[in-house]
């Protein structure tokens, strides 16, 4: 398991955790100074040629992070897993929450979740998770699509992506949790449908590192919770 704080450590002890599934990478949302320091350093000490395209990546990461860090994302894990063609399907999981703003985040999550059980044409589904109660929403969306414009065009391309997002709640955090799983290989959603729903059957509002008080099995063969161990169930 992997624990997920909920603010600085010196401000708040971590709230809830969740394991993180195979084939996906953590992005260091809050690199050290000296760290970045370094990379800038590397950066300036390139050939000019070299440089340019390095000096952009750098300010891409830095821009992401921000962006990230502006939005209350407290985890971002990048996937990569091989596809039916024999290729590599990437993917982005966060992990963010949500403040209630002065509201029960129990009573919004069962709302939605009771929104979700009798509108199923907005992609939303209820869901009783080990945690409490949560729901489903999925979607497929058009946004801008890696690479130059057209010649004699000034129109970014577009490529269709899936996303899906679980939101959550429990006795741990006054905040609700968002999971969000987005990729363009649009073609293998019930896959990683698969890899969210597993991720949210593991979050945990008790800390894992402490004594149970009883036995803990691994989770049954089949079940969603035991699909997150595998790259797409």
């Amino acid at each position: 398991m992997t624990e997920l704080m909920t603010g600085p450590a010196s401000e708040r002890e971590p709230a809830f955790w969740y394991a993180i599934p195979h084939g996906y990478m953590q992005l260091d949302l809050n690199p050290p100074v000296e760290q970045i320091e370094g990379l800038v350093r590397q950066v300036l000490n390139l050939p000019d040629e070299m440089r340019y395209r390095a000096e952009e990546v750098l300010r891409f990461y830095a821009g992401v992070v921000t962006s990230l860090n502006a939005n209350r994302v407290q985890a971002c894990l990048i996937g990569s897993h091989p596809d039916d063609a024999g290729g590599i399907a990437f993917s982005v999981l966060t992990v963010s929450t949500v403040p209630a703003a002065g509201v029960n985040a129990k009573l919004v999550i069962a709302s939605l979740a009771g929104t979700a059980a009798t509108n199923h044409d907005e992609g939303m589904r209820p869901l009783e998770l080990p945690c409490g109660s949560g729901f489903i929403a999925e979607k497929k969306l058009v946004t801008t699509a890696p690479g130059r414009p057209s010649e004699g065009s000034d129109t970014p391309p577009q490529g269709q992506v899936w996303q899906g997002t679980v939101a959550l709640t429990g006795t741990g955090t006054p905040d609700i949790i968002m999971l969000q799983l987005v990729t363009a290989s649009v073609d293998l959603a019930d896959d990683y449908r698969n890899i969210l729903l597993g991720v949210a059957h593991t979050v945990t509002f008790t800390d894992p590192s402490l004594p149970a008080a009883g036995s803990s099995p691994e989770p049954e063969h089949g079940t969603v919770a035991a699909m997150v161990r595998s790259d797409f169930g």
